[in-house]
């Protein structure tokens, strides 16, 4: 079932039951109704804020929801009018669209939704507060403010000292990147929407990894793209796949994680990213670089492989990068990179869809990057990334040890298990919030239908290395025993 039709679900259910309440009384608790009902807390979350907005409920932020009086409902009721025709309107596609638009954000939700109170949170994309810089970025936002043009329209593209420094980073030593080939983004949400809405037209397949990044199905099936899987192992995308894929399906955009894969870890290999540039480069295609990852290397990860669009002077690869994972979920500041006439396509579409990247914003980043305790941070991220990696690695061992990954990443801040055959990972997940752990199922990593069950679990945003282990200790319950 998907989180639309759970919340519809049981948003008639409460409907249904209060009559059984008096005006001003409580419903349960959120808690009991994600025990009752088998849901998550956004489900409930979601259905409790449709009755309160039919007038149904009241809700009070630390105390719950209760039985709206009739009157408030009655008067809301007229305020609102009849939406009904949102219904019909909502769903109607036009007889031309191909691939109808499918708006779901259920795989983002699951690692964006804070857990719950007492729920260890195993889920998360981002790191704790305790591992972001929020001094170093509070003194940087505050020098940036103190700017004599810092509330000045920027340049569209970005602030210029802003795109030298990511054209430097994206290049690396000796490479050739210069300031007018990158665009400063809001983060790499925004970079992928822009990335895919400028190279594919409504109705055309993309290539992806299989598995890839929720995210990046979400946007391409919003935009009316049809994702197409094509299959990954450690050593990062199949590179003879991918050319049968272009070749199959004549898609002209393929959009790949090359290092610290998410949700896998993995590194595309070295004798592979020659093949994967060729592979698109005779289908006359791009490659969107995803490198969220670049900044999330463990302290023995060693020097990570240069970007392909380092490696690429033609123009095929378009990167994207962002300062948001390895800083604060508030500074979203990324870029794309690319070269040739794409880049003025990118460029509009950047400007239609958000105009600019608040100045003030790309101030900030910029005094962050270049301020001493920025080479400090990035050093204690990956010795901590390292030290959670090694913890949720022990416990698994101890607690769960038919779980323990074939493919131990040295970045990022996820490991990725395949569960037992025949379990169920909707119901896993499920029984681990009950029990207190919030953890990321496997089906929102997949174009298609996944080849197993999987879990994915982060190391990052737990509190540390005793909430790691209690939080596996707690999935023990909800993940069924071996067979034999």
């Amino acid at each position: 079932m998907n989180q639309s039709s759970s919340v519809a679900e049981l948003a008639r259910n409460l409907r249904s039951e209060l009559n059984r309440y008096s005006i001003g009384e409580r419903l349960p608790s959120s808690r009991a109704l994600v025990d009752r009902f088998r849901v998550s807390p956004v489900t409930v979350s979601r259905a409790l804020a449709q009755l309160a907005a039919e007038g149904l409920v009241v809700t009070r932020p630390g105390a719950g929801a209760f039985r709206a009086a009739p009157a408030e409902a009655e008067a809301l009721a007229g305020q609102r009018g009849d939406t009904s025709w949102q219904e019909v309107s909502l769903s109607a596609e036009s007889a031309a669209d191909q691939v109808p638009r499918t708006v779901d954000a259920t795989g983002l939700l699951t690692t964006l939704s804070p857990p719950g109170t007492g729920v260890i949170g195993l889920h998360g994309g981002y790191l704790p507060a305790a591992l972001q810089p929020e001094r170093a970025l509070s003194a940087a936002l505050a020098r940036a403010g103190r700017r004599p043009d810092a509330w000045r329209l920027p340049p569209l593209g970005g602030v210029a000292e802003l795109r030298s420094w990511f054209a430097r980073e994206i290049a690396g030593p000796g490479g050739t990147r210069t300031a007018d080939e990158v665009i400063v983004t809001a983060g790499g949400q925004s970079a992928i929407t822009t990335a895919l809405r400028a190279l594919a037209p409504p109705g055309a397949p993309v290539l992806v990894e299989s598995p890839t990044y929720p995210g990046l199905l979400a946007v391409a099936r919003a935009s009316g793209l049809r994702p197409v899987p094509v299959p990954a192992d450690a050593d990062g995308v199949r590179a003879d796949l991918l050319a049968d894929a272009f070749r199959a399906t004549g898609a002209r955009v393929f959009v790949c994680q090359p290092l610290f894969q998410n949700p896998t870890g993995a590194v595309l290999a070295q004798e592979r990213r020659a093949a994967v540039l060729s592979a698109a480069r005779a289908a006359g295609a791009f490659i969107v670089e995803d490198d969220y990852a670049r900044r999330l290397a463990h302290e023995d990860a060693g020097e990570p492989p240069p970007t392909l669009a380092a490696e690429d002077p033609d123009g095929v690869v378009v990167h994207l990068c962002s300062l948001t994972k390895v800083t604060s979920p508030n500074l979203r500041v990324g870029a794309i990179a690319a070269r040739g006439p794409v880049l003025e396509r990118l460029r509009a579409i950047q400007i239609v869809d958000s105009f600019f990247v608040p100045r003030p914003l790309q101030e900030a980043a910029l005094e962050l990057v270049g301020a001493p305790a920025w080479p400090r941070h990035l050093r204690a991220v990956a010795t901590e990334l390292r030290a959670r990696r090694g913890a949720l690695l022990s416990a698994l061992a101890a607690e769960l040890p038919e779980l323990v990954p074939s493919h131990v990443p040295r970045g990022g801040f996820q490991l990725w298990l395949r569960l037992p055959p025949g379990a169920d990972e909707s119901v896993v997940t499920a029984n681990a919030l009950r029990a207190g752990v919030a953890v990321a199922p496997g089906r929102p990593y997949f174009a298609a239908e996944p080849p197993a069950p999987h879990l994915r679990l982060s190391f990052a945003s737990a509190a540390g290395p005793a909430e790691l282990a209690e939080g596996v200790h707690r999935l023990r319950a909800a993940v069924p025993a071996p067979a034999g």
